[in-house]
């Protein structure tokens, strides 16, 4: 069902590119051909056909089109063709009034932003067409630029001035004195008449405050953000350092993202909407983490909402050795290093887009523990961040996850700590019996100059006691 409305809502936008081509065709060539003498009487039937080709467009979208829409009434879709609007309906006599009038005026725009609208809908990087629509509109204001100015030439006589001097060759002549005028860009005779110098005057308000304004709204939020912080910093008198990293983050964030926080954007969506996207975006890195493999599946679809996108620099601790660990990463883009050594610049592994790291630092208790060694960004890293916090309100509404979290988390750390504990053990078991330490030296020799002495003494003594027994009277 979903794939057959897509297909529907495809052919939709289809046929609103060629009710567009035909509503650019008229608001093109209607201020050329009331300006410049192209339409003449030998070449007007062409001129007509391509007249009535359009309008032709216009009433099949009015009679074929439009009445086949699905529209919404009081928060309800309505699919029924009774309830579409009618040949007595104000919408229809406003899409009538715009065929009859199109020749004369530039209606039918409707078709236009709506078509703009899905189109975008449908795309996957619509700012590509914004971008080709903002310099649409820009050729657009030229060209009707150039229609007023050979207008006005032609209406104080062609090469009275001299600025109208060259307007009597060609539209191209027009268009190219309407870009140097609307832009700015000088090196144009002065003008002389009073039309001359107003529409000289207006060109350099409007092409001054225009593009002042298109450049400008682009980057507003940015600059406001920037010159906040750095006004911050200054007051504080932070280093300058510091601040160039600051504004470098800002720099490669704006360019990376085309946002500073995404959850801005994504906070004022209704919980369903912001889901839909969290999942599109990163089920399918969070799903490979070994950790929450098995684990409730809508459990996963709310931790996703919690999810935290952080830019680090080149050369940016992630975490540092000794730190209690608060948080898991994955990495969204970029890589990050697993360092130590004893001068802290050893590189261990490297850690590359989708890898995750500090994942048992959520489940771990006693606070979190301790991180065991540094990570740092190789370059520009973008990672996202699970608290621990938000996983522990997620937790409360499923038990059963919880357990099995627990359960994981405890048997990665056993395993980590087996080879320490054995090493340990073996130490413990090989001291039971320790080795008989060396004698001193000056120990040895006091013992062997007093077991000499008490031999000595012995000996005498038995030696004596021989005598007697040997010289005593035979009775």
């Amino acid at each position: 069902e979903r794939e057959r409305e897509r297909r529907k809502y495809l052919i939709y936008v289809v046929w609103l590119f060629f009710v567009t081509l035909a509503w650019n065709w008229n608001a093109w060539l209607i201020p050329v051909r009331c300006t410049f003498p192209y339409q003449t009487p030998e070449n007007i039937h062409w001129w007509l056909l391509m007249d009535y080709f359009c309008d032709g467009i216009y009433i099949l979208d009015i009679f074929v089109m439009q009445p086949r829409l699905q529209f919404v009434r009081g928060g309800d879709v309505v699919v029924s063709k009774k309830n579409t609007p009618t040949l007595t309906s104000s919408y229809f006599h406003t899409h009538i009034l715009n065929t009859h009038t199109y020749s004369v005026l530039l209606l039918q725009y409707n078709a236009f932003f709506e078509f703009n609208d899905r189109l975008e809908a449908v795309m996957s990087k619509a700012y590509i067409y914004r971008v080709i629509r903002t310099s649409a509109y820009l050729l657009y204001s030229l060209h009707c630029n150039a229609c007023i100015f050979y207008w006005g030439s032609d209406y104080e006589g062609l090469g009275s001035t001299k600025w109208s001097r060259s307007v009597s060759q060609c539209y191209i002549r027009c268009y190219y004195f309407a870009v140097k005028t609307l832009i700015t860009i000088g090196g144009l005779p002065d003008p002389t008449t009073v039309f001359e110098i107003v529409f000289q005057m207006l060109n350099y308000f409007v092409g001054v405050f225009a593009f002042s304004i298109m450049i400008g709204q682009v980057g507003a939020y940015y600059r406001h953000c920037v010159d906040s912080t750095v006004k911050y910093m200054s007051s504080y008198k932070i280093p300058r350092e510091v601040q160039n990293r600051v504004k470098i983050w800002y720099d490669y964030t704006w360019k990376s993202q085309g946002m500073l926080d995404e959850q801005e954007l994504l906070i004022q969506l209704p919980d369903k909407m912001r889901l839909d996207i969290a999942a599109d975006v990163n089920y399918s890195i969070v799903s490979k983490v070994a950790l929450f493999q098995g684990c409730d599946r809508q459990m996963i679809f709310d931790m996703l909402k919690r999810l935290k996108s952080v830019v680090y620099l080149p050369g940016d601790f992630v975490c540092k050795k000794g730190e209690i660990g608060r948080d898991m990463y994955i990495i969204k883009a970029g890589e990050v290093q697993v360092v130590g050594g004893p001068d802290g610049m050893t590189v261990f592994v490297t850690l590359r887009a989708g890898s995750v790291f500090g994942e048992i630092s959520l489940l771990a208790g006693g606070g979190g523990n301790r991180r065991t060694a540094n990570v740092k960004a190789h370059g520009f890293a973008n990672l996202f961040i699970l608290d621990k916090k938000d996983l522990a309100e997620i937790l409360v509404h499923y038990p059963e996850s919880q357990k099995l979290l627990r359960k994981k988390a405890k048997k990665i750390l056993t395993k980590d700590k087996k080879p320490a504990d054995e090493k340990g053990q073996a130490k413990e078991t090989g001291e039971v019996i320790p080795q008989r330490p060396e004698t001193p030296k000056l120990y040895k020799a006091a013992l062997e100059v007093g077991t000499g002495q008490t031999f000595a003494k012995l000996k005498e003594t038995y030696k004596g006691a021989t005598l007697e027994v040997f010289t005593s009277p035979v009775l």
